[in-house]
C-alpha cells in the first residue's frame, strides 16, 4: 500500500512538472509570437487601426511583386484553412528552412532565413503557442510563384543558437535582432540581392496609408546612423516609435510588438546594435 502511494505521488509530481514545463513553453511562445517575431504584423487581417477582432493570425497582408503574388496565410489550428493538420515537425521545418509540407519553398517575403538561429526551445515554444490559438476559418488565395523562391540567410545566422550562448549580451542581442528580422528592412538590396556588406544601412521605401516611410540607417555611424543616439533614445525608438528629435516615426515597423520586450532583452538589442559597423 505504501509502495502504491509513493508511486502515485511520483506519477502525480511528474505530470505536474510536465504541465508546468508546457505552460512555460506556451508563455515563451506567446512572448515571441506576439512580440519580437511580429507574426501578427503580416498574418492578422487589418481593418484600421489594428487586427480585425477575432481574426488574429487567420491570414493578412498581400503582396504582388516580381517574384510572387501571395497573401500571408492562416496560421491558426483550423484544419481546413489553417495549419491544423500540420505536424510539429512540419511547422519547425517551415520556420527553419522555408520548406512547406508540399516540399515547395514559401514566398521570400516570409523571413525564414532569419530563423535558422532559433534555439530548439524557442522553436518548440512557438509551436506550442500556435497550438493554443483559436481556430479561425479563413481561406486565403493560393500563392503564385513567378520564379524559384530562395532561402537567403543572414551572415552569422546559419546555425541555431544554444541557450548557453544567451549569457553573452552581444550574442543575445544579435539573436534577438535576427529573429526580429530587423535587417530584412534595414539592409539595402540591389538588383534583388541583399547587400550584406552594407548591413543596417537602411534605405528601403515603404508606401502605405502613412505616406512613404524609409528604413533608417541603424549602424553605429554617428552622422548617418544611430551612433550619436543614447541607449534610451534607441530604446524609445524601438518600443514607442519616437525619434531622437522627438518626432513620431512612421509604420510599418512594429513598435507595439517590440514594446513587449523585457528590459534585459532590450538592453541586449542595444548592445548588439552598438557593434554594427558604421556605414555612411
Amino acid at each position: 500500500m505504501v509502495r502504491t502511494a509513493v508511486l502515485a505521488l511520483s506519477v502525480g509530481a511528474a505530470l505536474v512538472g510536465s504541465a508546468n514545463a508546457q505552460s512555460d513553453l506556451v508563455k515563451r511562445g506567446d512572448y515571441l509570437v506576439n512580440g519580437i517575431l511580429t507574426c501578427g504584423n503580416c498574418h492578422s487581417p487589418k481593418g484600421p487601426p489594428a487586427a480585425i477582432a477575432g481574426k488574429d493570425f487567420s491570414g493578412g497582408l498581400s503582396w504582388d511583386e516580381p517574384p510572387f503574388k501571395v497573401t500571408a496565410p492562416n496560421i491558426t489550428p483550423d484544419k481546413e484553412t489553417g495549419i491544423g493538420t500540420w505536424t510539429d515537425a512540419q511547422i519547425k521545418t517551415l520556420m527553419r528552412t522555408g520548406i512547406r509540407p508540399n516540399d515547395v519553398h514559401v514566398a521570400m517575403i516570409m523571413p525564414t532565413g532569419f530563423y535558422h538561429v532559433m534555439t530548439d526551445r524557442d522553436l518548440d515554444a512557438v509551436v506550442a503557442y500556435l497550438r493554443t490559438l483559436k481556430p479561425v476559418s479563413n481561406k486565403v488565395a493560393d500563392p503564385i510563384y513567378k520564379m524559384p523562391q530562395l532561402e537567403i540567410v543572414i551572415p552569422g545566422g546559419e546555425k541555431k543558437f544554444t541557450e548557453d550562448m544567451m549569457s553573452d549580451k552581444v550574442k543575445k542581442g544579435f539573436y534577438l535582432v535576427t529573429i526580429a528580422h530587423c535587417m530584412e528592412c534595414h539592409t539595402p538590396m540591389e538588383k534583388g540581392e541583399r547587400q550584406w556588406g552594407r548591413l543596417g544601412a537602411g534605405g528601403f521605401e515603404f508606401p502605405g496609408p502613412w505616406g512613404v516611410s524609409v528604413s533608417r540607417n541603424i549602424t553605429s555611424s554617428k552622422t548617418k546612423g544611430i551612433g550619436a543616439w543614447s541607449d534610451e533614445e534607441i530604446k524609445r525608438a524601438i518600443v514607442a516609435g519616437v525619434g531622437k528629435d522627438g518626432s513620431n516615426l512612421k509604420p510599418p515597423m512594429g513598435y507595439q510588438y517590440y514594446a513587449t520586450l523585457t528590459p534585459e532583452d532590450l538592453d541586449a538589442v542595444v548592445a548588439y546594435l552598438r557593434t554594427v559597423p558604421a556605414v555612411e
